[in-house]
């Protein structure tokens, strides 16, 4: 039963602009590194939540309490705008429940102090087999991106193109070295020089989840390389036309190995094996719907090779 007071929470502190760059990047770093911590502010309660019920209120039988971030499109947002606040929606509507979301901004700690913490009962967006969570099957893989103009010549089509040397190149930093994300470390190890952009945003941060994708379209750099629901989403908002190139499976080429594609799922806790297999029969059930969703959002999807 999944009936419980739902308390809303924000935090002063950077938004993870990549909110899903973070998870993947986690999944596969070293535990010395998962144990440095990120500095967070003073909590601060929020207004209302879900369907516009107060925080205070205690929730029916019939809730499903999903954990999302307030400020993180296009994943999610408080005002349910993102495409994973449209696929809860749908989930929810199969469930016969309504959504209420307990907030939390993205970072290390969120699964802890979340769905860990019963405090709601899933979690739309992680890695499939993430190890804190039990994932249900995917629900969409997609990969890093290449981001170049559409006018740019000659087109860059892979890490290992001669002409990144010459270039200016983009990349998402996430600042400790152990958990980069994936191509940050391909560049490095083939020894292109990139221009680092923040996967932290927010207030104090100065910086946007979008700057990476504007700054192709301006010329500030030439190529960008970024995660794909990222890159889809704005590259579509983008005035200049942009051209996107997907990254294979994994790095091959080098000696990093790392994956850069990553099939997503949804975590719920592991003693919840009954809403497990009711998600699991929804996603089959609900695959198209969940394909137009991904679609209006410019999300770019792969099949797994």
């Amino acid at each position: 039963m999944r009936s419980r007071v739902v308390h809303s929470h924000t935090r002063t502190i950077t938004r993870l602009g990549a909110g899903c760059a973070l998870v993947v990047a986690l999944a596969f770093a070293a535990p010395l590194a998962a144990q440095q911590g990120k500095p967070a502010g003073t909590p601060a309660p929020s207004g209302p939540i879900g369907n516009g019920v107060a925080a205070t209120e205690a929730a029916s039988e019939h809730v499903l309490r999903v954990c999302g971030d307030p400020d993180n499109l296009p994943f999610s947002n408080e005002k349910q705008e993102g495409f994973e606040n449209k696929i809860a929606a749908l989930i929810a509507r199969d469930l016969g429940d309504s959504v209420h979301y307990l907030w939390w901004p993205h970072r290390r700690g969120f699964v802890r102090s979340t769905l860990r913490a019963g405090e709601c009962d899933m979690l739309i967006g992680v890695p499939l087999g993430f190890d804190p969570v039990a994932t249900t099957r995917p629900y969409y893989r997609s990969t890093y991106y290449i981001v170049t103009r559409a006018d740019q010549s000659p087109r860059i089509t892979s890490l290992d193109d001669p002409a990144l040397h010459k270039l200016k190149v983009g990349v998402n930093m996430i600042g400790y070295d152990y958990t980069n994300t994936p191509p940050a470390h391909a560049l490095g190890a083939r020894g292109i020089q990139v221009k680092g952009y923040s996967t932290f945003y927010g207030p104090d941060a100065g910086s946007e989840p979008q700057d990476i994708i504007d700054a192709v379209g301006k010329k500030e750099i030439d190529v960008a390389v970024v995660w794909g629901p990222l890159a889809g989403y704005f590259a579509k908002r983008s005035s200049v036309p942009l051209t996107l190139v997907a990254l294979p499976d994994s790095d091959e080429a080098s000696a990093t190995g790392y994956p850069f594609a990553y099939d997503i799922a949804i975590g719920v806790r592991r003693s919840d094996k009954l809403l497990r297999a009711q998600v699991d029969s929804i996603l089959v059930r609900r695959h198209d719907d969940i394909a137009r969703i991904l679609g209006e959002f410019g999300i770019p999807t792969v099949t797994k090779k």
